[in-house]
């Protein structure tokens, strides 16, 4: 793949800040060791830096020509609350810390492409590095733009990429429409009444309860969701009582709910405390359910995806580049972003013959350096094919 020369000449460079950042792993908007190494190299390479927008973000501006024309960069830094479990020399020194989702890599990658753009200067316009925290459910992205990232930094479009396991290194997925899914909490309270274990018929079991609007829940997607449309209900959690010969009073229910499209997504919201009240209502119990909006799907601009696709096929060839791949059901809040701005966001393949295939939020994950080099070429040659010079 004809990855830019300049920048192969970073892959080792890339790998060291890939790896430090996997040792040094940090939470949503508490990245600021993170966000010191980013803020420093930009501002080496002679970067215009701002930082504390969404507590922990930097933005990196770089101007060139005459041009009013912009283009705005992404990459998440935080981490994810788990454990290591890779045996890598660079894994993670911190318990409970872990970069197992690859943004340790996005964010190598886009320093890499700042470093080339920076150096080479073939655009005229205005290039945008924005370094989000918190993207793992804090929505850094959705708080970035609150506090006026597009007010601030104006941006023609804005462009992301993700790590892709389950796609071979050296392709991508560049679709259009929904391409990630809406994130949504859901916590459901079911109240009933205690007793002895050994007598159930005098009271109410709020764990039988739980347990049958687990199951109407699924029934719930299964039919009164179109087929030909998605939707995730994931009951993740259920907890209740303290003692085996005891039936409690209350059960804690809580999940997630994935949709591509506003109108299942309405649809949830609607249906699930209906399943769960009139199931309770069937047993004599009550089931209190609260809806969180999360993160909306994340839809790629037409226009947008089909430059993107373009600018990876000058890196990784037209074969390479898959535009008709299915959505993904995981939420990203690069959504609130392309909410704001046109843009798109590609997955990057990262599986090779011996590495970077275990799925991401894996204790096993790591991110393949071998991708450094690629999505940093990837970057710089949209934003020289977006930005060209006169």
């Amino acid at each position: 793949m004809p990855i830019i020369n300049r920048i192969a000449d970073y892959a080792a460079e890339m790998t060291a800040w890939r790896r430090d950042f996997h040792q040094h792993p940090e939470l949503g908007f508490e990245e600021r060791r993170t966000s010191e190494i980013v803020a420093a190299k930009l501002a080496e390479w002679g970067i215009e830096v701002h930082r504390g927008l969404a507590t922990t973000g930097v933005v990196g501006v770089l101007r060139n020509g005459a041009s009013g024309r912009s283009i705005g960069l992404r990459a998440d830094m935080d981490c994810l609350a788990m454990d290591e479990a890779s045996g890598v020399p660079h894994a993670s020194t911190i318990p409970g810390r872990m970069h197992a989702c690859g943004h340790d890599g996005h964010t190598a990658t886009l320093l890499g492409a700042a470093k080339y753009l920076a150096e080479t200067r073939n655009f005229d316009g205005t290039v945008t590095f924005i370094f989000q925290p918190a993207e793992e459910g804090g929505g850094g992205g959705r708080v970035m733009v609150e506090e006026g990232l597009f007010d601030r930094f104006p941006c023609d479009a804005v462009y992301g990429i993700h790590n892709a396991p389950d796609l071979p290194l050296g392709e991508c997925s560049a679709g259009t429409g929904p391409i990630m899914a809406a994130s949504d909490g859901l916590s459901i309270t079911v109240r009933g009444l205690g007793g002895h274990a050994a007598k159930p018929h005098i009271a109410i079991d709020p764990v039988m309860v739980g347990a049958q609007i687990v199951v109407g829940l699924q029934a719930l997607v299964a039919r009164r969701v179109d087929p030909l449309k998605s939707a995730v209900i994931s009951v993740t959690q259920f907890h209740a009582g303290s003692a085996m010969n005891v039936i409690p009073e209350v059960a804690e229910l809580g999940g997630t709910v994935r949709t591509l499209l506003p109108e299942v997504r309405d649809d949830m919201e609607r249906l699930i405390p209906l399943v769960a009240r009139n199931t309770a209502a069937a047993h004599e119990a009550e089931a209190e359910v609260v809806y969180t909006r999360k993160y909306p799907a994340t839809v790629n601009h037409a226009a947008e995806s089909d430059r993107a696709a373009r600018a990876a096929a000058r890196v990784l060839g037209d074969a390479k580049v898959h535009r008709n791949l299915p959505p993904v059901m995981g939420g990203e809040d690069f959504s609130f972003m392309l909410l704001e701005r046109p843009g798109a966001f590609l997955f990057m393949g990262q599986k090779g013959a011996e590495r970077g295939g275990v799925p991401v939020h894996h204790p096993r994950y790591d991110f393949n350096d071998d991708l450094l080099p690629v999505g940093a070429s990837y970057f710089a040659t949209l934003v020289e094919q977006e930005l060209p010079r006169s």
